[in-house]
């Protein structure tokens, strides 16, 4: 087994309404505080309502590991959800000098059959991403979705390159609440809308909706008359 699916968090079971046994305090993150302000998000529940549309469908995090989103889209989805935190994998290359070896590794970063997931969640990790990684990631990434399934990213439109990652954490449908944390590695140059698209071009755009907080979401789907070669 790779050191990278050894340090994965894998919660690939169903929960039934019932919450994953561990994840309560998985980063400390059980219950976001009712005090910390919440943002909305257009997309989220979007992407949502496509999932609830299967029966136990398939849902990969890519991270980090945020307890009370298990339970929420385990409550919610009644699904199988795997969490893999490549945030961890871009600040274990900063640390070890071979970000140019980045790429290559997210190429093979998923081992898991093509047209296996569902639902992706990538967050903002394409933020912290030059454009060979990036590019690696999304087609690794369209390899596993199933013909229309469903990706959400968030892309920022900021140029500031911020020290630091942002752990969202799901409210409700329509609300995210913020926390940030240390990143080794600064947010890169930001996408151009035609280069996010053209970065995903196995999938089309569902929606797209430019926030206040100049976030970009964009909800992605995999068109059902494509399958993986």
């Amino acid at each position: 087994m790779s050191g990278a699916s050894r340090s994965l968090t894998d919660f690939f079971s169903i929960f039934g309404g019932k919450r994953a046994p561990g994840v309560e305090n998985a980063h400390g993150d059980a219950h976001a505080s009712s005090h910390e302000p919440a943002y909305p998000t257009k997309a989220l529940a979007k992407f949502l309502k496509l999932l609830r549309s299967r029966d136990n469908p398939a849902l990969l995090d890519l991270g980090p590991v945020v307890g009370s989103n298990v339970t929420f889209f385990g409550e919610s989805l009644g699904c199988r959800i795997r969490v893999e935190d490549i945030a961890a994998d871009i600040d274990r290359h900063v640390k070890a000098g071979t970000l140019p070896d980045l790429p290559k590794f997210l190429q093979g970063r998923f081992p898991q059959d093509a047209d296996s997931v569902d639902g992706i969640l990538c967050w903002d990790v394409f933020d912290f991403l030059d454009r060979p990684a990036a590019q690696a990631l999304a087609a690794s990434l369209a390899r596993l979705l199933r013909p229309d399934g469903a990706l959400l990213g968030f892309f920022s439109t900021a140029e500031g390159r911020s020290l630091v990652y942002t752990k969202y954490i799901v409210v409700d449908d329509a609300s995210l609440r913020y926390r940030t944390y240390p990143a080794t590695r600064p947010r890169q140059r930001s996408l151009l809308n035609r280069d996010i698209i053209k970065m995903f071009d196995s999938l089309r755009v569902a929606d797209s909706f430019l926030m206040k907080n100049n976030v970009r979401e964009i909800l992605f789907r995999k068109p059902a008359y494509l399958t993986a070669k």
